[in-house]
């Protein structure tokens, strides 16, 4: 079974930026679609983007002109996130479906 192990979650000041990152345990490049969710304490796991194995990106409204969804040949799947708001602060999970990573935390301070 494919493992996946999320990074580059941090603590940023509100407007500042960060890149996640979802790293696939398979060397073979995913053909898989992929997404991101998150959840915030207290609140329900969340959509946050995909990417199709073929087709356009999906990015939610909450975050629609800040954060990109990409992947890389090799299956790397990311997450550009730009112009953090506080209320962006959650655990972010990367999913293929079946298989999805323990999470990475954003924190953002006002």
């Amino acid at each position: 079974q494919v493992q996946l192990v999320e990074s580059g979650g941090g603590l940023v000041q509100a407007g500042g930026s960060l890149r996640l990152t979802c790293r696939r345990s398979t060397r073979l490049p995913g053909r898989e679609g992929m997404a991101w969710y998150r959840q915030a304490p207290g609140k329900e796991r969340e959509f946050v983007a995909m990417i199709p194995g073929s087709g356009t990106t999906i990015h939610a409204d909450a975050v629609k002109g800040r954060f990109t969804i990409s992947k890389g040949d090799d299956g790397t799947l990311y997450l550009q996130m730009n112009n953090l708001k506080v209320e962006d602060t959650a655990v972010y999970y990367c999913t293929d479906g079946p298989a999805w990573g323990q999470g990475t935390q954003v924190t953002v301070a006002s």
